[in-house]
C-alpha cells in the first residue's frame, strides 16, 4: 500500500496537503516543540528536495513556535534553494507579523538575523534590496543592521557598494558599530569604488576616541583587500602608523607591506622604534616579508635598532631555522 502522501500522489494533485501536513506535524499552537519537530523529520524522509523546500516554506509562514521555527530555518538553509528566498524575505521584511507569532522580542531578532545569514549564503542578488532596506531603516534594530551588512559583504553584488558607502559617511548614522559592518562589507565586495569612504575614515580628526580607533582597524582591513595608489592613500596611511592606538598601526603595516609604494620599506623600519612590542613585532616580520633573511641581520647588527626589534629578528631566525630543520628531517 502506498503512502497517502507519495510522490506519485503528490504529483498527480500538484498541490501538497500543506494543512494536513501542518496538523500531523503540530505546527500551529504546538504545546511540544521537540515533538512537532521530530514529526517534521519524520516527514521530511518521504519526499524529495522539490517537495521539502515547499513543506518547509510554508512551515515557516504559519508556526508560532521559536524553536520550530528555528530549526525549520536551519534545514531551509540547509538546500538554499531560491525558492525559499522570498519566504525568508517577507519573514525579514515584516517585522510585525512575525512578532505577532513570537511574542518575545529578543527571539524575533534572533529569527531575523538568522534570516540574514541564510540569505547570505544563497549568494543571490535578489537578496541585496532587501537587506539595504534593513540596514538603512533609522528604526531598525542594530543587530539587524550589523548582521545586514555582513550579509551584503558575503554576498559580495557590487550594488551595495553605494549604498554601504554612504552608511559609512553618514554623520547622522549613531552606531559606530554598523559603520564597521559596512566598512568590513565593502572590503569583502572588494570594489575598488570604495577607497575614497575608507581613506576618510582614516583622515578623521576623532581618533582619540576607541569606538572610532575600532572604525579605523576596520578601514585598513578593508584597504588591505583593495587595489588602491596615490598621494592620498600614502599620507592616509603615514598617519596612520602615527595612530594613538596599536591595532591601528600594525593594520597599517600590514598594509603598507602589501602595497606597491616604493618607500614602504622605509615607513616600517621607522616602527622598529615604536613603544609597543606587538607593533615593533609586526613590523620586523613585515620587513622579512619585503626584504627577505638579510634585514633580519640588519636589525641584528645595527646599533640604533631597538632592544624589542633585535629580540624580534633574532626569534624569527630561530622559528625560520627550525622550520628548515622541520622540512629536512
Amino acid at each position: 500500500m502506498r503512502n497517502k502522501y507519495s510522490k506519485e500522489i503528490m504529483d498527480e494533485n500538484k498541490n501538497l496537503p500543506f494543512e494536513e501536513f501542518a496538523k500531523e506535524c503540530d505546527i500551529v499552537n504546538s504545546t511540544n516543540p521537540k515533538n512537532a519537530i521530530n514529526q517534521i523529520i519524520s516527514l521530511s524522509k518521504r519526499f524529495n528536495e522539490d517537495d521539502l523546500v515547499l513543506i518547509y516554506n510554508n512551515f515557516f509562514e504559519t508556526s508560532d513556535n521559536y524553536e520550530i521555527l528555528m530549526f525549520l530555518l536551519q534545514k531551509i538553509d540547509k538546500l538554499k534553494n531560491k525558492k525559499s528566498i522570498p519566504v525568508l524575505i517577507d519573514t525579514l521584511i515584516m517585522k510585525s507579523k512575525l512578532s505577532q507569532r513570537i511574542k518575545d522580542i529578543d527571539s524575533v531578532t534572533r529569527i531575523r538575523i538568522n534570516i540574514t545569514k541564510a540569505l547570505a549564503n544563497t549568494k543571490d542578488s535578489q537578496c541585496v534590496y532587501p537587506l539595504l532596506y534593513c540596514l538603512n531603516s533609522k528604526d531598525e534594530n542594530y543587530k539587524i543592521k550589523l548582521s545586514c551588512a555582513e550579509a551584503l559583504g558575503k554576498i559580495g553584488d557590487k550594488y551595495a557598494v553605494l549604498p554601504l558607502m554612504n552608511i559609512v559617511e553618514d554623520e547622522e548614522e549613531s552606531s559606530v558599530y554598523v559603520k564597521e559592518s559596512a566598512v568590513s562589507a565593502l572590503g569583502m565586495i572588494g570594489d575598488s569604488k570604495a577607497v575614497d569612504s575608507l581613506l576618510s575614515i582614516l583622515e578623521s580628526k576623532k581618533g582619540f576616541l576607541d569606538k572610532f580607533t575600532f572604525l579605523k582597524e576596520r578601514a585598513l582591513e578593508a584597504l588591505n583587500k583593495l587595489s588602491f595608489k596615490g598621494d592620498r592613500a600614502f599620507n592616509a596611511l603615514v598617519k596612520a602608523l602615527r595612530d594613538e592606538s596599536p591595532r591601528v598601526r600594525i593594520n597599517a603595516i600590514e598594509v603598507l607591506m602589501n602595497s606597491d609604494y616604493e618607500n614602504s620599506s622605509d615607513l616600517i623600519k621607522e616602527m622598529l622604534y615604536d613603544n609597543s612590542r606587538e607593533v615593533v613585532q609586526n613590523a620586523v616580520i613585515a620587513l622579512y616579508n619585503l626584504k627577505g633573511y638579510s634585514i633580519l641581520d640588519e636589525i641584528i647588527n645595527s646599533e640604533t635598532s631597538s632592544d624589542y626589534a633585535k629580540e624580534e629578528a633574532i626569534n624569527l631566525k630561530q622559528d625560520l631555522k627550525e622550520e628548515e630543520d622541520s622540512d629536512e628531517e
